[in-house]
């Protein structure tokens, strides 16, 4: 049996039966790497060395989850949910609530499409925007499940489609791993044939509005919510606590770390007097650990990734599926499109996947007489594949970090499952047609 099959079933599965991600990351990691032949010593050495991979991004979630809760002490959440409970009112009419959520839905979309492309901080607006608003959430009985995958729509497809800001990054990876194994392509052949795969994820989101999560969902509103929702706030706090997100989205930006983007934005707040050096402490240990599951995931997930490809099984998947080929495209293109997504499904990043696949995807596209644009598809559908519901992406794991704060929203069901089939069941479909007809 393949390891990496082994590794992401097994990973798959566990988490399926509520077996905490983190723990099932390392477990499918060490049957992947015993599977291909590491043993045990060699196994446990190579997730060691992977796991500091994720360091970084850990750190990063954990500060942005300390300034998530300053912000909220400061008084915007409580600011923010008093205008829109004018909005919504408590006893409205069904009129006036479907605008409600029409409203709230729109600003989530637009917020996360433009955390990928205008204003590129990726999760880090999840924190601040998501946790003031399950109240109003809870009283519209809005299903999270629907914002979990209005979130990872907004968190992938953009950047998927547009060479801006993440979609910059992420179509300069696809270009130059494409150009260095044997199909020389530039940044403008790319947005055209990744249109129809996001076209496909559209329509999935579309079915997730209008059909799967149109019904009302009871959640408990919890007593802290609504203790904290009749205490008072100081518009002193308010103001600066939107300087402080600008401040932090100009140097992530300016900086390209979500470490110090963080970090300036907790400054303001220090040096505004919004928050107290006395709450300091007690205050960004709540916001670490309101962000630790996310930061313990990622770095797990570097871990698990680190194994797989110590095995060499991931070129051998390929080699196996190529041999299943023959000279029939059909197959090809769709069993190239599911290597890619146990591949990414694995490693949780569809950047980091591109490299991995690419060396081997292109040379046999080519091999098959695919052309150049549906080349591009192929890999580039592959490597996004796995991102939208993975129990390693950031994409699934962002939303949960929002929706989780009270406790009321499983990770693996209420967003992997929901994402994997609203997004990678088209996103597979999608790409195999782009793919037989461009």
């Amino acid at each position: 049996m393949n390891a990496v099959v082994i590794a992401v079933v097994v990973m798959l599965v566990l988490s399926l039966c509520r077996v905490n991600v983190v723990f099932a990351l390392i477990i499918g990691a060490l049957f992947g790497g015993i599977v291909g032949g590491l043993g045990v010593n060699a196994t446990v050495g190579a997730f060691s060395a992977g796991v500091g991979g994720g360091a970084d991004i850990a750190l990063s979630y954990a500060l942005l989850g300390g300034f998530a809760v300053a912000i909220s002490h400061a008084g915007l959440p409580k600011w923010l949910v008093e205008n829109l409970l004018k909005v919504v009112g408590r006893e409205g009419d069904s009129r006036r609530k479907a605008l409600s959520k029409t409203l709230i839905i729109f600003v989530i979309f637009v917020t996360a499409c433009f955390s990928q492309n205008v204003i590129p901080i990726h999760i880090a607006f999840i924190p601040l925007l998501i946790p003031p608003l399950l109240y109003i959430m809870n009283e519209l009985q809005l299903d999270r499940r629907l914002i979990a995958c209005v979130l990872t729509f907004g968190l992938t497809a953009p950047y998927i489609l547009l060479p801006v800001g993440f979609g910059q990054l992420f179509q300069q990876i696809l270009v130059d791993n494409i150009s260095k194994n044997g199909l020389n392509i530039e940044i403008a052949d790319i947005a055209a044939p990744m249109l129809i795969p996001v076209a496909g994820m559209f329509l999935g989101l579309l079915f997730a509005v209008f059909i799967s999560y149109r019904k009302p969902r009871q959640y408990n509103s919890s007593t802290s919510a609504k203790e904290e929702e009749k205490e008072g706030y100081q518009m002193w706090g308010v103001i600066f606590s939107i300087v402080a997100i600008f401040v932090t989205m100009i140097v992530q930006i300016a900086t390209d770390s979500m470490v110090f983007g963080a970090i300036s934005g907790i400054a303001v707040l220090y040096v505004s007097r919004s928050i107290s050096w006395r709450q300091s402490d007690a205050l960004f240990t709540k916001g670490m650990q309101m962000m630790a599951f996310i930061g313990f995931t990622m770095i797990a997930a570097s871990g698990f990734a680190e194994v797989l490809e110590q095995t060499g099984d991931i070129e051998k998947l390929v080699h196996n599926a190529a041999n299943l080929i023959g000279n029939h495209q059909s197959i090809g293109a769709l069993l190239l499109l599911v290597v890619g997504l146990l591949v990414t499904m694995g490693i949780g990043s569809s950047f980091s996947t591109i490299p991995i696949i690419a060396s081997i995807f292109v040379p046999l596209s080519l091999e098959l007489d695919f052309s150049p644009i549906a080349t591009i598809c192929i890999v580039g559908t592959a490597a996004a594949l796995g991102d939208a519901g993975s129990p390693a992406s950031d994409s699934t794991l962002g939303p949960t970090a929002g929706l989780n704060a009270d406790l009321q929203h499983n990770h693996i069901w209420d967003s992997c499952v929901p994402t994997f089939l609203h997004y990678n069941i088209p996103l597979i479909l999608f790409g195999w047609l782009a793919a037989m007809i461009l």
